[in-house]
């Protein structure tokens, strides 16, 4: 059973930082690429950066520069560091991994961390 937990989030003010982590289990991590998406209310869920099974990443134009994204095979856990936090990074934050069932595409995700960016 493949399962992914957030955590990390939180209030901060704008400019300030935050680092949240999703472990995961159930799958070999180190063959999948690994993602994280946001959703603010009433917003469709977006993606914010990615990395793949060999380190290669990538961002959403609106976080380059500020966010990174990075992964610890030993520990089945991938990261997201956040910096220079502004309110519009205020959303619920998934992991998601990409697989394939059968021929089909699936997700799986997590069950989110809220990040809220407020003085």
């Amino acid at each position: 059973q493949v399962q992914l937990v957030e955590s990390g989030g939180g209030l901060v003010q704008p400019g300030g930082s935050l680092r949240l982590g999703c472990a995961a289990s159930g799958l070999p991590f180190s063959m999948y690429a690994m993602s994280w998406y946001c959703q603010a209310p009433g917003k469709e869920r977006e993606l914010v950066a990615s990395i793949s099974t060999g380190g290669r990443t990538n961002y959403a134009d609106s976080v380059k520069g500020r966010f990174t994204i990075s992964r610890d095979n030993d520990k089945n856990t991938v990261f997201l560091q956040m910096n220079s936090l502004k309110p519009e990074d205020t959303a619920m934050y998934y992991c998601n991994i990409k697989t394939i069932i059968g021929l089909s595409p699936y997700d799986y995700w997590g069950q989110g961390t809220q990040v809220t960016v407020s003085s």
